[in-house]
């Protein structure tokens, strides 16, 4: 089985990174460095079923299906992850907490099978890694106040 964490330190309050990672205006603005995955139906809330509509590509119908599994806000948010009608779900967690210069986010991303699971794996961290590194920030950086 294949996963991958990303870990990032940013200079603001917990309740600023959540929001930012958890409003549906704020996330449309981050995830444009990937392939856009605008949040339908989305809520922080556990049951809630939600789509990431993004472009499709040749391959991917650009839906991923999600369920919210988990809030315990603003500390962690956990989600199921279906790139591709039919397939098994993988899982998303975002893990949020205090740190000497802010707040340390930390992006897991578990239960990818097979072959096909460890490449999807490795395009997905190197797509997150951009944008937790580069947009996230910038969004912090436009609407939020530093610690």
């Amino acid at each position: 089985m294949s996963e991958f964490r990303i870990v990032r330190d940013y200079p603001y309050p917990v309740d600023q990174v959540w929001r930012v990672l958890t409003e549906p205006e704020l996330v449309a603005r981050w995830t444009v460095t990937g392939q856009g995955g605008r949040p339908e139906g989305f809520e922080p809330v556990a049951g809630t079923h939600f789509r990431l509509i993004a472009k499709p590509v040749m391959g991917w119908r650009g839906i991923v299906d999600c369920e919210v599994l988990e809030v315990d806000a603003p500390r962690l948010l956990r989600y199921t992850w279906v790139g591709d009608e039919g397939e098994a779900p993988s899982f998303v967690a975002y893990r949020i907490e205090e740190s000497p210069t802010g707040t340390r986010f930390t992006w897991e991303h578990t239960g990818f099978t097979g072959v096909g699971g460890f490449f999807m794996a490795k395009l997905l961290r190197s797509v997150r890694a951009k944008m937790l590194t580069v947009a996230v920030p910038a969004v912090l950086e436009q609407t939020c106040r530093p610690a």
